[in-house]
């Protein structure tokens, strides 16, 4: 028995080989601090764990789910985008989704618009599920890269005129993981233009769209007047309300966006749980003070690994929003062997930037979804081991 052939092109997962070499260490007893998911540490707040009990008890929610969703849901999810960004106008029946999650729709869309031979723009650094759905649905990723110098944004400039000629889609990701880097107003602007000219489908991953700091709001695509046209928006409930667990979210957007995708989903899955859309949308009717709650704790957290780090020698500056610090590997080390490095000698995972894409190089990530005495004790074990910026400790020992 053999695999198809198209696996030979896939990777495996970043997290899938981290937790492969994380269990080994917890196998031999070592105590791990694991910074590596961005999976949060608090609960789902009370009212949406209430709002789920009450939808389980109602025999209504027991059968299969209309695969766009229930209407009830995609409303919600419109009012709420009307409410957070002021985009009004959408369409529930053909401009709205839900989806399991972001990472399902995410992959379904490469299948629902790329055909063997396709081009793709994907972000590099960039989540590796846009590379892989690229590949499973047997087309060719165009790398754009992220540097610092341009603020992890992509050089639209630098593209190809015949690969943007052959390009379906483009994706974004804004906040961004894993750089934490944002983008203003006017850059989306430039992206509807370029897809509009182009006549690309622009896909905006807005995963982290409510993780922001020091005041900071993310925008949303769907504010550039005509983005409607050749935009849609991956909204996902994970970071914003702690429900990475319950795998919810939604996608609006173009028409012809959320028409492909929902052909694919009906063919694939059966939707997302009744009950679960129902605590969903209670999840939109969460008091925006209770949200900032949780965001202060991300970024005391975010303040405190930050400022460690800068005392060891990194040269660093605090993000403005994502649960993720992005930071150089000291000199001397490519990602990978920082990485092996920090769970060889303190046993700390974090996942090195190459496994985000091939100008990750240089970098690894921090998570910020763990306690600050945690944080405090990564530190400390660093310092024990001599790990700071400056210092190359290949060349020492």
């Amino acid at each position: 028995m053999q695999f198809a052939k198209r696996l030979e092109r896939i990777p495996p997962y970043l997290f899938v080989e981290i937790d492969r070499k994380r269990a080994q260490l917890l196998a031999r007893g070592v105590d791990i601090i694991n910074l590596g998911v961005g999976d949060p540490d608090k609960p789902t707040p009370t009212a949406i764990r209430e709002a789920m009990h009450e939808a389980i008890e109602d025999p209504a929610t027991h059968n299969y789910p209309p695969y766009q969703g229930i209407r009830e849901f995609r409303e919600a999810a419109i009012a709420w985008m009307e409410r957070r960004f002021g985009v009004g106008g959408l369409d529930p029946d053909r401009e709205a989704i839900a989806s399991i999650g972001s990472k399902e729709a995410i992959h379904n869309t490469f299948l629902a618009f790329v055909d063997p031979g396709d081009c793709t723009l994907i972000p590099d650094p960039g989540y590796p599920v846009y590379r892989t759905a690229t590949l499973f649905a047997g087309g060719e990723p165009y790398a754009m890269p992220l540097k610092a110098e341009n603020g992890f944004l992509p050089d639209l400039t630098a593209i190809p005129e015949t690969v943007a000629r052959r390009a379906k889609l483009l994706w974004v990701n804004y906040p961004n993981n894993p750089t934490g880097a944002v983008a203003p107003l006017a850059f989306f602007e430039k992206l509807v233009a370029f897809c509009r000219d182009y006549e690309i489908l622009l896909c905006h991953d807005h995963a982290y769209s409510e993780v922001g700091y020091d005041g900071y709001r993310a925008p949303s695509v769907l504010q550039v007047p005509g983005a409607k046209e050749v935009a849609i928006e991956f909204h996902s409930l994970s970071k914003s309300y702690n429900m990475t667990g319950w795998r919810i979210g939604f996608v609006v957007g173009a028409a012809i966006g959320i028409k492909g995708l929902s052909q694919v989903k009906s063919n694939v899955d059966s939707g997302a749980f009744k009950a679960i859309q129902r605590a969903a949308i209670a999840a939109f009717s969460t008091p925006e003070a209770e949200v900032q709650a949780v965001m202060s704790v991300y970024q005391q957290r975010r303040d405190f690994i930050v400022a460690g780090l800068q005392e060891l020698g990194w040269p660093l500056a605090a993000p403005q929003a994502t649960l993720y610090v992005w930071a150089a590997v000291p000199p001397g080390y490519t990602s990978s062997e920082f990485a092996n490095l920090l769970l060889d000698r303190c046993g700390i995972v974090v996942p090195p930037g190459n496994g985000y894409g091939a100008a990750g190089e240089g970098f690894f990530r921090i998570a910020l979804t763990v306690s600050q005495e945690r944080m405090a004790a990564a530190l400390d074990r660093m310092k024990a081991a001599g790990i700071r910026y400056e210092r190359s400790l290949k060349s020492s020992g």
